[in-house]
């Protein structure tokens, strides 16, 4: 089996390209403690709707669905889950909480991981959760009907040592003051993934793991803004780096540059999306439609109704509606698709 050492990867990865992400990710969380020490009223509005986006969110890239108002009533606990993929929607909740409110008492040790994945479980009923896989997987994917397989992880066996030896890999990192954990923090949930330790639940593990780490670092963007929406937004792009970085694992060949490069991306976007939503919520001067408005247009893609409403728990569904025809009429937003996908792209054209 290959061996961890985070310290050795770590040098290789300070490209010019690498460096700016981290510049800019530092500058943000400079304003990061600067609205929490003074807007932290503000940011209460918020934590529900990052949490709501977040369990949502990272539950969908695994294909576990429900309802929108079952979702939001299974998170804000005031229903009990009645199917499957709503008991496994309730403990990716639960996990979540534990990991927002007591992440300076949860140390990335192994004992830990099996409790936090135990936790996940807690509602399934089966008896997966809190142990590491008795059998071998694979990584697959269906291809016009036929399966693949993308990658060959760790064995059944090794998989106790494998995930000790990357948290022992990890800690030892980010005991080091000369070595910036947003590198090192990609690097072991590469390595977490590529072990694959478990039978279930390797993709939202490797999130909350994800999100535990940063806020460890005391990078707690993800409380306010969904880091899971980010990569369920570009999914295609995130198992494409997860695949370009994962050849020649096993042999230790492998370039951990493109998950890495993805993951700061991703980081760099969800601050910058709270940078928006804090000017927003900050700028109390607006008419609820100037603040739709100024949602759409600080927007550079497209974006739904149900996403301004999120955005804007206080404004009701009637004014987000009149204010969208207002903006359609006027020919300041561009309408795209139809039905339940219907999305809104802010017309540049016309500036």
């Amino acid at each position: 089996m290959r061996t961890f050492d985070y310290r050795a990867v770590y040098p290789s990865l300070l490209s010019p390209e690498i460096v700016g992400y981290l510049s800019q990710i530092h500058e943000y969380k400079g304003q990061q403690n600067l609205f929490i020490e003074t807007k932290p009223d503000a940011l209460l509005e918020l934590l529900d709707i990052a949490r709501i986006q977040s369990t949502e969110a990272s539950n969908r890239i695994e294909g576990i669905y429900t309802s929108d108002d079952r979702l939001k009533k299974l998170v804000q606990s005031k229903t009990m889950p009645r199917t499957r993929n709503e008991r496994e929607i309730a403990g990716y909740r639960d996990v979540l909480a534990t990991i927002h409110e007591s992440h300076d008492f949860i140390p990335p040790r192994p004992g830990m991981i099996l409790q936090l994945h135990r936790d996940l479980y807690k509602f399934s009923g089966m008896n997966v959760g809190g142990a590491y896989k008795a059998t071998d997987n694979v990584i697959a994917e269906e291809r016009e009907g036929e399966r693949f397989v993308r990658f060959v992880p760790v064995e059944a066996w090794q998989t106790p040592e494998a995930i000790e030896q990357i948290c022992h890999a990890l800690n030892d990192a980010l005991s080091d003051p000369q070595i910036d954990p947003l590198l090192v923090i990609p690097l072991f949930i590469l390595d977490f993934l590529c072990i694959h330790p478990f039978s279930d639940g390797n993709g939202r593990m490797s999130r909350l793991l994800t999100l535990l780490l940063l806020y460890r670092s005391g990078y707690i963007v993800g409380k306010y803004i969904s880091v899971e929406k980010a990569i369920a937004d570009s999914k295609e792009t995130y198992y494409e780096a997860l695949h370009d970085s994962s050849i020649g694992w096993h042999e230790r060949t492998n370039d951990p540059l493109p998950f890495v490069r993805y993951m700061l991306g991703v980081i760099v976007s969800s601050y910058r999306e709270f940078s928006s939503r804090v000017e927003l919520l900050t700028n109390r001067g607006l008419s609820k439609p100037d603040r739709v408005r100024e949602i759409i247009r600080g927007s550079l893609g497209k974006i739904t109704k149900a996403e301004i409403m999120a955005r804007c728990p206080d404004i009701s569904q009637i004014t987000v509606q009149r204010t969208l025809a207002e903006l359609l009429q006027n020919h300041e937003i561009i309408k795209l698709s139809g039905g339940r996908y219907t999305a809104y792209v802010w017309n540049r054209e016309n500036e």
